[in-house]
């Protein structure tokens, strides 16, 4: 449904889920918005009856933001994913409901790369399983087994951020590094490119995934492809739970066809700390399970609040979209001597030509425009002089197409 949204900013209510750190409140409510908080993750139900009269929903990895949840929605304006992933956000119906998405792709990706550098010399040396022994009183002194990674090939599943910048470390490590990506990628170092998974399975000496969420990765790798690795490699996944078949993982590891696995992310994660854990990769001989903590360190959650909450603070303030992940990207500076209008739309014809008809009746002097469309959404933005009446304006939500607008002043 079309709407105008234009609201002072201490009576806009953001809320933020799931224990997101103090910076992003900090700089939120310092920019004179006002900030509600919860620590944990809210179900669909849960999720609606919080989200009346909120413009600003802030989550991380566990808070499903549905169509019906946008549906329900009487007031947002955005969401910001305070994490790498929007997976858990249907993009499609928050830009059918003029609602700008964010999210912090690369605040936390030094944290998942070290994480995934020291499971590979944890699971190289089989010390999980060694460390546990240690505390039932058993001392098993042996070299059998342990390995260093200099020497050993490394193949990255995903190429991007986080794939990249492992493939970097990794090498000054001393490993071999081979990538597979659907996308073109700009080899760094020495890294070589494979033009197939299986190529890239069959050389490797560890296989770590580093892909996103969308839907085509569903259990894209399974009892196939680890049959098509090395006897005796390592596997890690950090990336997303619904990427692998765990009950593949689990006969590979049991029936010995790989040595080890390191898994940070699953299908099905409990929604809060109190709830239990259950999988089928539990009990299994050097498997480290860590509870989706790749981009858990202070550092990081830091780096994500301050990034997000910046971007949101720029698409309030002053209609910046640049790292939307929805609504195309334009890049603002700030209002001076005038007023801002924001005009979200459904990308079909004659709808510039309709709102520039619009804005004349009301008796606008328009100082500047810029649109910018994608394949799905519009988005229009208006500087005019300060001097109209603001109920003139009423008029712009009878333009075909129309989400939303907005005015800044």
């Amino acid at each position: 449904m079309a709407g105008r949204w234009s609201f002072p900013r201490s009576r806009m209510k953001m809320l933020l889920l799931e224990n997101i750190h103090p910076a992003a409140v900090e700089r939120l409510e310092e920019a004179g918005y006002s900030v509600e908080t919860q620590k944990g993750a809210l179900d669909e139900d849960d999720l609606i009856a919080a989200i009346k009269g909120v413009h600003v929903l802030g989550i991380r990895s566990k808070t499903t933001v549905s169509r019906r949840v946008l549906e329900e929605a009487d007031r947002l304006m955005a969401v910001a994913a305070f994490c790498i992933g929007t997976n858990q956000i249907d993009l499609e119906a928050a830009s059918d409901h003029g609602v700008a998405v964010f999210n912090a792709p690369y605040s936390n990706t030094r944290s998942v790369v070290e994480l995934a550098i020291g499971l590979m010399i944890v699971l190289m040396r089989d010390v999980a399983d060694k460390s546990a022994a240690m505390h039932v009183g058993q001392w098993n002194k042996s070299a059998t087994g342990s390995k260093e990674l200099r020497g050993k090939t490394l193949g990255i599943v995903g190429y991007g951020a986080i794939g990249s910048q492992l493939s970097v470390l990794a090498e000054n490590l001393g490993m071999r590094v081979l990538f597979y990506d659907l996308s073109e990628r700009l080899a760094l170092g020495n890294a070589r490119r494979m033009h197939s998974l299986d190529a890239l399975l069959a050389e490797s000496d560890v296989v770590t995934l580093h892909v996103d969420g969308r839907r085509e990765n569903a259990d894209i790798f399974g009892a196939a492809q680890f049959s098509r690795m090395k006897e005796g490699a390592l596997f890690l996944n950090l990336s997303r739970g619904h990427v692998v078949d765990v009950g593949a993982l689990s006969q590979a590891l049991g029936s010995g066809r790989i040595a080890g696995a390191a898994v940070d992310v699953f299908p099905e994660e409990p929604r809060t700390n109190a709830d239990p854990f259950e999988s089928p990769l539990q009990g299994l001989k050097n498997m480290i399970l860590t509870p989706h903590i790749g981009g858990s360190t202070e550092e990081a959650q830091e780096a994500i609040a301050e990034f997000a909450a910046e971007r949101l603070l720029g698409y309030l303030n002053r209609g910046d979209t640049t790292f939307s992940v929805n609504l195309p990207n334009v890049q603002l500076a700030e209002v001076s001597g005038a007023h801002r209008i924001l005009h979200i739309h459904r990308n079909q014809p004659g709808v510039l030509a309709e709102l520039n008809r619009a804005l004349a009746a009301a008796g606008l002097n328009i100082l500047g425009q810029h649109l910018k469309t994608d394949e799905r959404t519009g988005y229009v933005i208006t500087d005019v002089d300060r001097d109209y009446d603001p109920e003139a304006l009423r008029a712009l939500k009878t333009v075909p197409g129309t989400l939303k607008f907005r005015t800044l002043h």
